[in-house]
């Protein structure tokens, strides 16, 4: 047992053979001037930034550039100074590997450091448990191998194992490389589209339209971007798409011809601006709602009844729809009732005009023009009675929290019993006749 390499006295001649170089001692002096290095430069910047960042005495206003530097800063203050050890140390090993014997003390650290920096980063990101499983079974042991140094080995035996798949050549090192990234780079595109996302609805300066078809843009190039990459790093020749990009896209043109109309339709919607966020939309079968989001996709119409409506982005290209708020928020209503022939008209319209311009969500005053206060006048005679029209302007629609016109009737049918004024409704006169008997 004492010829093992684990047995107690083999391990301390280990231990004193790896003590007594002097490239030990240069590995660790190594290591302790680059954090040293690191620490210092990490300091210096977070004073830097909170000379910068923090609120001056005296300053009337909010500086909202500064408010936004504050608050980056205080994120990523812990990430400074275990990122900037990762950067010098990758320095470090490039250094000592061409003037020292060996490097992998500085390795071992590097790597340490590197899994400091992944777990900061993962916990203030807070992902999903299969990110963590990741991290934990993938990323930690490359990180021990590279550490130790074995990496470039174990590398070169698994690129030596190859396989072919018809014209296809690919080894097992470049099979996993490409799952490894295709996990980072898919974490790295929901990460960056949440951020993307919630930074560009945030932006107060921009209107619904424009932020919308800024987050459209933004999402279409992070995919493009992580696409293109993707490719790269599975090893795939970009130029070899340009042969199949004709057989593929008629291919796609007939499988996903609805997705791809869809998809136009959405961004034409966006450039011409005919839908914002927040228009009530009524489409041509009748069925209406505020529109809530605009996706590649469909739009998402919300009704009063708390029901959403899926339109495909091509209905709007190739089907009329009544955009009741887009241009204008104003709107008119009408109200029709009737009543009696003994009516004295006039004192009716001036009860309605009052009754309908007491409420407090109707258009009325002198700062409005003269067709868009609450005026009334007859419609039509009916058989039963005088047909009287009550139009009036409010904003929005008369729907769901903003509902007047519910309201009007039962003031007008209050005035008119305070006022006794009839509403005649149809009567049948019955009359029995006595049949004349012939003598």
């Amino acid at each position: 047992m004492d010829d093992e390499w684990y047995a107690p006295d083999r391990i301390a001649d280990l231990v004193l053979d790896v003590v007594t170089r002097v490239s030990f001692y240069e590995q660790i002096a190594a290591v302790l001037l680059t954090l040293v290095g690191a620490w210092v430069l990490s300091r210096a910047i977070q004073r830097k930034l909170d000379s910068v960042s923090s609120p001056t005495e005296g300053e009337d206003a909010p500086n909202r550039i500064r408010d936004r530097v504050y608050n980056v800063t205080n994120q990523v203050r812990d990430l400074l100074f275990p990122g900037l050890s990762a950067l010098l140390l990758g320095i470090t090993v490039a250094v000592t590997g061409e003037f020292f014997d060996q490097t992998w003390l500085v390795r071992l650290v590097q790597g340490a450091n590197f899994l400091s920096l992944i777990y900061m980063i993962v916990t203030r990101t807070n992902p999903r448990e299969y990110v963590r499983h990741f991290m934990v079974f993938v990323m930690v042991p490359i990180v021990i191998l590279y550490g130790l140094g074995l990496l470039d080995n174990i590398t070169r035996s698994l690129d030596a194992i190859s396989f072919e798949f018809g014209s296809i050549n690919f080894t097992l090192y470049g099979a996993m490389r490409t799952a490894v990234f295709a996990v980072v780079l898919f974490w790295l595109g929901r990460f960056s589209n949440a951020t993307g996302q919630e930074i560009i609805r945030n932006r107060v300066k921009l209107d619904d339209t424009n932020r919308e078809l800024a987050l459209k843009s933004f999402q279409i190039a992070l995919f493009v971007l992580i696409a293109l990459v993707f490719l790269q790093i599975a090893g795939i020749d970009l130029t070899a798409l340009v042969v199949f990009g004709g057989a593929i896209g008629v291919g796609l043109g007939f499988g996903l011809q609805q997705i791809a109309s869809n998809f136009i339709s959405g961004i034409i919607i966006l450039l011409d601006r005919t839908l914002a966020i927040g228009d009530f939309i009524e489409l041509e079968d009748g069925r209406s709602g505020t529109l809530r989001e605009l996706s590649m996709r469909s739009a998402t119409l919300e009704t009063y009844d708390g029901k959403d409506i899926m339109v495909p982005n091509e209905r709007f290209i190739t089907t009329a729809f009544t955009n009741w708020t887009h241009n204008n928020d104003k709107q008119r209503y009408p109200i029709v009732l009737e009543v009696a022939y003994g009516t004295d008209i006039e004192k009716l319209f001036d009860i309605l005009r009052e009754v309908v311009a007491s409420h407090p969500s109707v258009l009325s005053g002198d700062e409005f023009p003269i067709e868009e206060r609450p005026d009334a006048e007859i419609q039509a005679f009916n058989d039963s009675g005088i047909e009287i029209l009550v139009e009036f302007w409010m904003r929005g629609i008369d729907d769901g929290k903003n509902r007047v016109g519910g309201d009007l009737l039962l003031m007008i049918w209050t005035a008119l019993r305070e006022h006794d004024i009839e509403i005649p409704f149809p009567q049948t006169e019955v009359r029995l006749l006595e049949p004349k008997i012939k003598r």
